[in-house]
């Protein structure tokens, strides 16, 4: 029986239970085995508020014991209040029993969504045996301010006198407000150019920080919503904001370049009271505030904090604060159309570290080791007179002799200094500065320096960890690690090339070879939703793309943009997001940006379609030799960018076909076959050389199907012998993340797994070796002989060259995506022992709930469990395998019990499963 007959089937069965349950409010108390419903998301979140999508999109995992558990049917039901969903009286929409196995991307299509109002929701669902499952529990979602002339308040700016030229006291802004009754509920939306803390009668509002986040600020810029309710209190209430300069007027970039988006900080915000008995009141941000100055003297993203706790205004946020000597503000106009809720989790405070020793350094120096390269910053705990100040410096490594070594950072200063005001023990946080680090220098410590004294605060986008990963071997489980640390740190609301020296940008190239590493690790569905958006409205108008997003660098009529690889960004990474989630929106959204830089891109290649006149980064950082005998590893730009010209062009071609553009699809079709002819005819042999002979040529032509299928083999053949013969990778940015694939696609795992084990210079585990916690810029950060690279580009926390993670879990373990069934709908569990290894195991949080693969291997006896949840079918590969001898559970191999067919391919068992816990054993046949 086929799976379309099963559905049938199972459909005919359904029908007469779901007609009944959707006639009759009550279900039936499922079996204890029966389907639950849980983990409710309303666009990637539990329970946001604040959102702006009109058509909110709805999705829930199905739990259950039994294994091949298909939902075969939901109702979703929405309400204003959990108690109108509860006696299901009032609904605000019930979308009836749907015959679907959709549960995710479900888009809601209830009436229009209204500013501010709360949508509380729950799902139950129907499994293919008509059985049913119990409502969930309640979830919600809340709207944010939809319309421009939703804003009653006013941009405000501080009037006080200020040099914007340079690094100046950070602003505080007050006001007072009367509270006039009980409070039923209390939201709050905040914006700022620049940075804000904001504080409702001396209490933090929320937890997240570096707020409103970082966006193409004059087209794009997020605001945020809080639930104030518990903060108010009848009577007199008072709100503080205070105001850095951030990505917004700081430092951004290189040659002392501030004041990018704006010179002048601002504040825009609004409270709107709901009272008992439904009367509403709205205040806000306007010209009766007050502004002064106070502990923060600076604060910068590159350059560290300064704070002097002797200027500090106890109490001004309170009610009844003495703010007569303050300053006035400025009412101002500035546009409110661009307004967007964040679409991203927030950057929050998700870890804290402390050092693992503290020492003395050759030169003198007291330093902190946290025991990983971090980002973040320091929370400073002292006790000792008032005007002692403390300066903390920030430091990824120690040179050689064992010194602090910050010739890295190049202008990035990385320095706080805090002033105590004494009188007591003293606890001090920065509020507007980041920093990377693994160790830190402190000077000036009143009295003996402690592990008490420091601890590390881990600062990034708060994404829920989606992946596990380890081995046998405790190396690749560190590079795991060290792959891991990298993303945290450079996931800081816009994916960033380095978090320590004075760049900290979104550069295109580095997220677009690591996207897919990152959707393994974490949930960064909302994270590049948010970002790609950004992507969108910073391109050029020619469809170029900016290097940098947001778009820093370009100057009127002197654009930063363009180069392959780097702008390709624009197409990989929306169709990386749809393989990884299945999100057909994000493509929909995106579509146009692709479409325009793949055009582009063919005006730039011309008639012979081999783009080689404009600038590009090529194969960036490839590994180098002073060996004089040595080609080198220069790969083409040429080469590189009429491959990447190629890539695009199929992935838009994809895209168009997912999204029903037949006619886009033909043309960009036959554009790609165009541009493969001239690729061939411009850098391919008849022999199947290309290029310069690089693993890198390779690498991209193979990877990207750019040669003719009689050729294939030969080429795979000529970088399998450069490696072998080489026994070490010689790519770069673009070539490295395709490198190992290739190899194992083509049959020379052997070969992958010698790049994956080399412990020397130049191999993945060499920074392992000495003692890396993060992914390096450079294969050689630090040389052999204990010295540095060229400090001009030498970041310790970089994490393109991580994008070997996705090799480890798409291959060594074998959890991998079916491009047919987007989104692990379908998976593919296909592990690829060798290396060495005698274990691997890997876990990935779908939007189902968990995948997992784990093999071990024991002489000739070989395990492999894998877990496939609920809603979701798999493939399973069993590699060496023969059918007669394979067990699952302890029992013979047979269909039933969640698996629907076996067959033998060729030295492999293929077993297609539907959910749950599989285990599969037998003995390896080679």
């Amino acid at each position: 029986m086929t799976n379309l007959h099963r559905f049938v089937v199972a459909m005919m069965i359904l029908a007469p239970a779901v007609t009944a349950a959707s006639s009759r409010q009550r279900t039936p108390a499922p079996r204890p085995d029966a389907l639950t419903v849980r983990e409710l998301r309303t666009e990637y979140a539990a329970n946001p508020i604040g959102i702006d999508a009109r058509e909110p999109r709805l999705g829930w995992q199905v739990h259950a014991r039994a294994r091949g558990v298909m939902q075969a049917a939901y109702q979703i039901q929405v309400a204003s209040s959990e108690r109108a969903l509860r006696e299901g009286k009032g609904l605000l929409w019930d979308a009836g029993v749907v015959k679907s196995s959709e549960s995710a991307h479900v888009p809601y299509a209830g009436p229009a969504v209204r500013s501010g109002q709360r949508y509380v929701w729950r799902v139950r669902v129907w499994d293919s045996g008509g059985v049913p499952s119990a409502w969930s529990e309640p979830a919600f979602w809340e709207m944010g301010l939809l319309q421009p002339s939703d804003w009653k308040a006013s941009w405000i700016e501080p009037d006080l006198p200020e040099d914007v030229t340079k690094s100046g006291p950070s602003p505080m802004l007050r006001r007072e407000f009367a509270v006039a009754g009980d409070v039923e509920r209390a939201r709050a939306y905040v914006t700022s150019h620049g940075l804000y803390e904001m504080a409702i009668n001396g209490q933090r509002v929320g937890d997240a920080v570096l707020t409103p986040g970082w966006t193409s600020y004059n087209k794009r810029l997020q605001y945020q919503t809080y639930d104030v309710t518990p903060l108010l209190k009848k009577g007199p209430n008072a709100i503080g904001v205070t105001l850095g300069n951030g990505w917004y007027r700081g430092n951004l970039a290189w040659d002392d370049k501030r004041n990018i988006y704006g010179n002048r900080l601002g504040l825009l915000l609004q409270i709107v009271v709901t009272y008992r008995g439904g009367r509403q009141e709205t205040m806000g941000s306007d010209a009766s505030w007050k502004a002064s100055t106070g502990p923060i003297l600076m604060s910068e993203i590159y350059h560290g904090e300064t704070y002097d706790a002797r200027l500090e205004k106890t109490g001004w946020s309170l009610p009844g604060y003495a703010d007569q000597e303050w300053g006035s503000v400025k009412a101002v106009e500035h546009r409110k159309d661009m307004l967007v809720a964040p679409a991203g989790p927030p950057v929050r405070r998700t870890g804290e570290l402390k050092p693992l020793k503290i020492f003395k350094t050759p030169a003198g120096d007291t330093v902190a080791d946290m025991g990983q390269n971090m980002v973040g910053w320091v929370r400073l705990k002292a006790e000792g007179p008032a005007g002692t100040t403390v300066t903390l410096r920030h430091a990824e490594v120690l040179d050689k002799q064992g010194n602090f070594y910050v010739e890295n950072l190049r202008a990035a200063k990385q320095t706080v200094r805090y002033t105590l005001k004494g009188g007591g023990p003293e606890v001090y946080e920065p509020h507007f500065a980041f920093q990377g680090f693994r160790y830190v220098a402190v000077d000036g410590y009143p009295g003996p320096l402690t592990p008490d004294s420091l601890t590390g605060i881990v600062v990034h986008s708060d994404m829920t960890a989606a992946g596990t990963f380890e081995s046998s071997k405790p190396l690749v489980n560190q590079l795991q690690h060290n792959i891991v640390w990298g993303q945290k740190g450079n996931f800081v609301d816009v994916p960033t090339d380095c978090p320590q020296r004075d760049e900290r940008l979104g550069w295109m190239g580095d997220a677009q070879v690591f996207a897919r590493t990152a959707a393994f690790n974490m949930d960064v569905a909302g994270f590049f939703t948010k970002w790609l958006r950004d992507v969108a409205a910073d391109q050029i108008d020619t469809g170029s793309v900016p290097h940098v997003i947001p778009d820093v660098l370009s100057e009127p009529g002197k654009p930063q943009a363009g180069s392959a690889a780097w702008a390709d960004a624009a197409v990989i990474i929306p169709w990386t997001m749809y393989l990884s989630y299945g999100d057909r929106r994000i493509l929909e959204t995106q579509y146009p940006s692709m479409a325009a830089w793949v055009e582009y891109m063919r005006r730039r290649a011309g008639d012979d379609f081999i783009w080689s006149e404009d600038f590009t980064f090529g194969d960036w950082l490839a590994f180098a030799s002073t060996a004089s005998d040595y080609p080198g590893a220069t790969t083409g730009k040429d080469l590189i960018a009429t491959a990447m010209f190629a890539h695009s062009t199929d992935l838009l071609q994809r895209t168009a076909r997912v999204l029903g553009k037949a006619e886009d699809a033909a043309k960009y079709g036959a554009l790609l076959e165009r541009i493969k002819a001239a690729f061939q005819r411009e850098f391919v042999t008849a022999t199947g050389r290309v290029g310069e002979d690089t693993q890198t040529a390779y690498a991209v032509a193979l990877q990207f199907d750019l040669l003719p299928e009689p050729l294939r083999a030969a080429a795979a053949g000529r970088l399998a012998r450069e490696v072998r013969q080489r026994k070490h990778l010689t790519t770069g940015f673009v070539g490295t993340p395709y490198l190992c694939h290739v190899l194992s696609g083509y049959g020379y795992l052997d070969e992958a797994y010698l790049l994956l084990n080399r412990e020397q210079y130049p191999s993945w585990l060499y920074p392992v070796k000495q003692g890396a916690t993060t992914i390096w810029e450079r294969w050689d950060g630090l040389k052999p002989d204990g010295t540095f690279q060229d400090k001009g580009m030498n970041s310790f926390n970089h994490y393109a060259y991580g994008a070997i993670g996705e090799w480890m879990y798409r291959v060594m373990a074998g959890i991998e995506i079916d491009p047919a069934a987007p989104g692990y709908r379908h998976t593919l569990i296909q592990p690829r022992p060798g290396g060495g290894f005698t274990s691997v195991s890997a876990s990935h949080m779908t939007l189902y709930g968990r995948v997992s693969s784990a093999w071990k291997i024991d002489g000739r006896a070989f395990e492999l469990a894998v877990e496939i949840p609920p809603n979701t079918t798999a493939t399973v590969r069993l590699p060496g395998a023969l059918r007669a001898e394979v067990t699952e559970s302890g029992r013979a191999l047979a269909v039933g019990d969640g698996i629907t067919s076996s067959r033998q391919d060729g030295a492999d068992v293929v077993v297609e499963a539907g959910s749950g816990l599989y285990r599969f054993a037998y003995t390896l046949s080679k």
